[in-house]
């Protein structure tokens, strides 16, 4: 169902039918025995994490939503190659201010990592050095798959990072590089393979189960909400 090309760099990029697409993102299980991977997604305000995370679990794109305070959870439960896998993904937020007192929870126990950019602003591409660095000074080992993910692709007439300057910094670092948009329903077998290539990445490698958070324990996480702040993604 899946093709996975390795190279002696360690890269990966996974290649989907539409069949295979249809049969592993739209079919939803619940199972105790599912292994569980927790996924960050990390990089600027505004360029569009929430959509993207609601774009795969919710199937659908997010109409205004609000800033991320602290950190946002959702899952979904896939069946790959017969086997239940279950994404956790943590929806970050990307102003200092939300983030500084969650960040060590951020990358405690982290399975995969994917750095976000929005295509029609340099300046959150240009800080993706600053957040790979953030990553790095927490200890997260090398060994954790991480990914670059272009959104808005969209906007086509406002676009200020080009193709060929993302996938120069992604080579950099040896990063898969994806370009989708969370807004277009045309991208939506897009973005779902953006996470499946992770999973099938993640169940080959099979690490460890995450003990499930309660709903105490994640609220506690959160903290205080402070007043929320439209987010134009």
């Amino acid at each position: 169902m899946a093709i996975e090309n390795t190279t002696s760099n360690n890269e990966f990029a996974t290649i989907y039918t539409r069949d295979s697409l249809a049969n592993d993102s739209c079919q939803e299980y619940d199972s105790p025995q599912a292994r569980v991977f927790k996924i960050i997604v990390i990089g600027d305000s505004n360029v569009g994490k929430t959509c993207l995370t609601y774009r795969f679990c919710g199937g659908k794109f997010l109409k205004n939503p609000e800033a991320t305070i602290g950190v946002d959870f959702r899952e979904r439960t896939l069946q790959l190659d017969g086997e239940n896998i279950k994404l956790q993904i943590w929806d970050t937020a990307g102003q200092e201010r939300f983030r500084k007192s969650m960040v060590e929870h951020y990358y405690r126990n982290v399975h995969a990592i994917i750095f976000v950019y929005d295509v029609t602003s340099l300046a959150s591409f240009e800080s993706l050095p600053e957040w790979i660095e953030e990553c790095s000074h927490h200890s997260v080992p090398p060994m954790v798959p991480r990914i670059l993910v272009g959104n808005k692709c969209d906007l086509r007439g406002e676009r200020e990072v080009s193709t060929f300057l993302a996938q120069r910094l992604a080579d950099s670092y040896n990063f898969p590089l994806f370009e989708t948009s969370a807004r277009d329903p045309a991208e939506k077998e897009h973005v779902d393979a953006i996470f499946l290539t992770l999973a099938y990445r993640l169940k080959n490698h099979k690490p460890l189960r995450l003990k499930q958070p309660s709903e105490s324990s994640f609220l506690q996480l959160a903290g205080e909400q402070e007043e929320k702040t439209p987010c134009l993604c």
